[in-house]
């Protein structure tokens, strides 16, 4: 560690960044799929549309699984802009 610290000084910085990245989207993985599931179940499919509870599960299930997947796919975008922007950075070198 110490090495890659005197070849590479600014891997401190780097390494907070991917922290906080990967923070950022732990968070949302958490709450963004469960609020939109209770926020849809009880205010779209329900309160606005008037949906049976039953129905209502279902529906606000599948936009809490799309949920899931956007922010996956987010995160993988974020994550691969991030690994080629340090690898253009060290090539450069």
């Amino acid at each position: 560690l110490c090495r890659t610290l005197l070849i590479y000084p600014d891997d401190g910085a780097s390494l907070l960044s991917v922290l906080k990245t990967l923070l950022f989207f732990t968070i949302m993985m958490i709450t963004l799929p469960i609020g939109l599931y209770f926020a849809t179940k009880a205010y779209v499919f329900e309160g606005s549309l008037g949906y049976s509870s039953n129905d209502s599960y279902f529906y606000a299930a599948i936009v809490a699984v799309v949920a899931v997947h956007v922010v996956l796919g987010l995160f993988v975008y974020a994550a691969w802009n991030e690994g080629s922007q340090q690898w253009r950075e060290g090539k450069q070198d």
